[in-house]
Formats: C-alpha cells, sequence, structure tokens
C-alpha cells in the first residue's frame, strides 16, 4: 500500500501542485519575484504530507480514487476541514503565484480550485455519504466543507 500511496501522491497533487507550476515557470522563463511565496508552498506542502500521511495511517488507503481510504479519517486537518488536502493544494498554488507574481498561475490556481469544488460536490461528497452513512453525515454536520 505505501507504493500506492507514493504514486498516488505523485500523480495527483504532484503534478497538479509541483509539476505544472514549475513547468509553467520555467517555460515561461518566469523570476523569483517575493521569495516569501515559497513560505506559502512550503506551509501548503507540509499540510499536504499530513493528510496523506493521515489518509494512509488513519484511513487505512491513499488519496487516489482507484485506492481511497477504508475509514473515514476525522482526524488532524480533516478536524477543521473536510477537504484539507485540496485547501493545501491550493494554498501551494497560491504560493506559486504570489512568489512568481504570475497572472497566469494565477488563473490556472483558480482553474483547479473550481475544478477541486466540483469535483467535491458532485462525485466525493454524495460517494462518502453512500460509502460511511451516518458518520459521514455527522462528520459533514460537524466540520465545514472548505475552512
Amino acid at each position: 500500500m505505501f507504493v500506492r500511496a507514493v504514486i498516488a501522491f505523485l500523480a495527483l497533487p504532484g503534478i497538479v501542485a509541483f509539476l505544472v507550476p514549475a513547468a509553467w515557470a520555467w517555460l515561461g522563463g518566469l523570476t523569483l519575484r517575493w521569495p516569501p511565496g515559497l513560505i506559502i508552498v512550503a506551509s501548503g506542502t507540509v499540510g499536504l504530507l499530513w493528510c496523506v500521511r493521515d489518509f494512509y495511517v488513519a484511513g487505512k488507503g491513499t488519496l487516489a480514487p482507484w485506492a481511497p481510504p477504508r475509514r473515514l479519517v476525522v482526524i488532524g486537518l480533516y478536524r477543521y476541514s473536510r477537504n484539507p488536502m485540496y485547501v493545501c493544494v491550493a494554498l501551494i498554488l497560491l504560493g506559486w503565484t504570489s512568489a512568481f507574481a504570475s497572472p497566469g498561475l494565477l488563473m490556472y490556481a483558480f482553474a483547479v480550485m473550481l475544478a477541486f469544488h466540483l469535483r467535491v460536490v458532485f462525485g466525493e461528497e454524495p460517494w462518502l455519504a453512500r460509502t460511511y452513512g451516518a458518520a459521514w453525515a455527522q462528520y459533514a454536520r460537524r466540520v465545514r466543507r472548505w475552512l
């Protein structure tokens, strides 16, 4: 399962939060304009890794749709947001945006956030409700979708 967790991390947030912005910056000839933006990237990365760990340890699964957690994860950052991984990826993207002062990366970040919202509302939440029933309903009443 550990190998699947690593592959899922590299394939999903790895591409969206790191590969695409890095390629955008490199191919676009962007230069670092505001170095504190990298602190935002690092903060989001720490949060993301924390969530991935919680999925693996507490949920007995991965962040990947093909190997989801077998248990509902309600610890760690999941006490404050039902979707902290998505929040962390958004934070990472906004960190890249501010570090490179890039309107293009900002548009990319907003497009990704919209896609996340649609995926959560129309895909993940109905699946969680079917899979975890009353436990999900209670959790969803107690914890906000985003922040």
